[in-house]
């Protein structure tokens, strides 16, 4: 062979080379890159090409669907009451999704190996692709009194309801809310100029408030205290007699830890019972330095705090705070200082002391079904931790159960039912008024519901109005009487 002919060989196979290593590099590199490119008109249009599933609440209340729409675009996605649960359903935009839109994606549009026998018997019968319908644990008749209940405050906030023994999610509220069909159109201008108007609004209408942001929890923490005071000495209990000063000194400081208000906590000795019905500072803030930053931060891990959970949406990370001085532990012991917890964590809270001792995971998806009907997937209750014994729990039950009964919660008492309740007030960094604070559950001998309310900046006024049983606590009672009056 001469060398012209040898040259343009090896230029050839250079090129062929060159050109397969193109082809992989495209298919196994930037292959979803490409796939998700803006510029790619053909995956635009096949977003909306697939019948998505329904996405509903108690099997009935639709929450999403799709309907059939014109021209290029074959389905388009519906809210019927998209404000009411615009945190729970997220928005299925023309390139993201939110919520469950986005958390159970692959099984809404069809494309999730769970629907493979699906997809195949459809192709056989040359039906179109639909995608799985999703049912959530939500009880409607509960969302909706939390909605209009944390509304009438018109206050931001935020309220979670639980079933305390299964972990199941009843309620989730998040105000201020937006509606999820105006960033689920077609239009890309409207969707993103739209989206970008929300996310630039100072209330912060996109934020789940439950699961996306951590919150000084104040007094309601003061259970877990508490419960780390219990678990440290089984002969305690709940008239177990505690130090009770009006104020407290906090070691290498010249600060004080006063009582709200500066308040006098009884006569300096209290029982443990009174300690959390009036919700003194001082001994709470005693007991946590006694026990020490180890100890109270491993019963914060036992109720489930710095766990990455989703349900299945992702939940932040509460965190009862790094490891500092003593007077630090005493202000984290009392909900303050860098003690930070989402409202969901604190319903896990209730709902562990309300379930014997057991914490349960909690989890919103309660069943899957394909297009005609066939299960894919059941949700199975699943225990997370064992944060105190059921010896433990039956004494903080009594003790919150005389919160309400006799103590700053009284506004949360329900009629005919034994309610027990932790209210809090949480001081801020910022300067705004503090964040009214309540957890609960109940009846407190067979619990059905647990839960947390959070209203921001809720304590803006003296006297009972600024703390959590003023403010948050009747947010709580009309939640509650929604669940247990069926």
């Amino acid at each position: 062979m001469n060398s012209p002919i040898k040259r343009a060989a090896v230029a050839c196979l250079v090129m062929f080379a060159l050109l397969m290593i193109n082809v992989n590099y495209l298919q196994a590199v930037r292959a979803e890159g490409l796939s998700e490119d803006a510029r790619n008109t053909r995956n635009y249009f096949e977003r909306y090409a697939v019948q998505r599933g329904r996405i509903t609440a108690g099997g009935k209340v639709i929450l999403a669907q799709s309907k059939e729409a014109s021209g290029d675009f074959k389905f388009l996605r519906e809210y019927p009451d998209g404000k009411l649960y615009a945190h729970i359903t997220g928005f299925f935009s023309p390139e993201s999704a939110s919520g469950i839109e986005a958390a159970r994606n692959s099984l809404l549009d069809g494309s999730s190996p769970d629907l493979l026998l699906r997809r195949s018997i459809d192709l056989f019968t040359g039906e179109p692709t639909r995608g799985a319908n999703v049912d959530l644990t939500i009880n409607p008749k509960a969302q909706k009194t939390a909605y209009d209940a944390l509304r009438q405050s018109g206050k931001r906030g935020a309220v979670v309801a639980l079933n305390p023994k299964t972990g199941a999610i009843l309620a989730m509220v998040s105000l201020p809310t937006y509606d999820p069909a105006e960033l689920s159109g077609t239009d890309k201008g409207k969707v993103f100029g739209r989206y970008d108007e929300l996310a630039k609004e100072k209330s912060q209408p996109l934020l789940n408030r439950n699961i996306d942001r951590t919150y000084p929890p104040g007094s309601t923490f003061k259970v877990v205290t508490a419960a780390a005071f219990l678990e440290d000495d089984s002969s305690r209990g709940p008239d177990t007699v505690v130090d009770a000063p009006q104020s407290l000194a906090l070691p290498g400081t010249s600060v004080r830890l006063p009582n709200y208000g500066g308040a006098a906590c009884g006569g300096g000795q209290v029982s443990l019972t009174f300690a959390l019905e009036k919700s003194c500072n001082t001994p709470f803030g005693s007991m946590g330095m006694d026990l020490g930053y180890d100890k109270m931060r491993e019963q914060t891990e036992k109720f489930g705090m710095g766990q990455q959970l989703g349900i299945p949406m992702s939940v932040a990370k509460s965190d009862f705070g790094k490891k500092e001085d003593q007077a630090a532990v005493a202000m984290a012991s009392i909900g303050q200082r860098s003690n930070q917890m989402t409202p969901l964590q604190m319903a896990m809270i209730a709902a562990g002391i309300a379930n014997d001792g057991t914490v349960m995971k909690p989890y919103l998806v309660h069943k899957i079904t394909d297009a005609k009907g066939d299960s894919v997937e059941e949700a199975e209750p699943e225990e997370l931790t064992e944060a105190v014994s059921s010896e433990t729990a039956g004494k903080l039950r009594e003790m919150m159960v005389s919160v309400v009964a006799n103590g700053t919660a009284n506004q949360a008492q329900v009629s005919g039912v034994q309610v027990a309740g932790k209210t809090g007030t949480a001081e801020t960094a910022d300067g705004q008024p503090p964040h009214a604070w309540f957890i609960s559950f109940a009846p407190a001998d067979d619990p059905q519901i647990a839960l947390a309310v959070l209203v921001e900046s809720g304590a803006a006024n003296v006297g009972a109005e600024a703390t959590g049983g003023g403010t948050a606590a009747p947010i709580a009672r009309a939640v509650l009487e929604a669940v247990l009056n069926k």
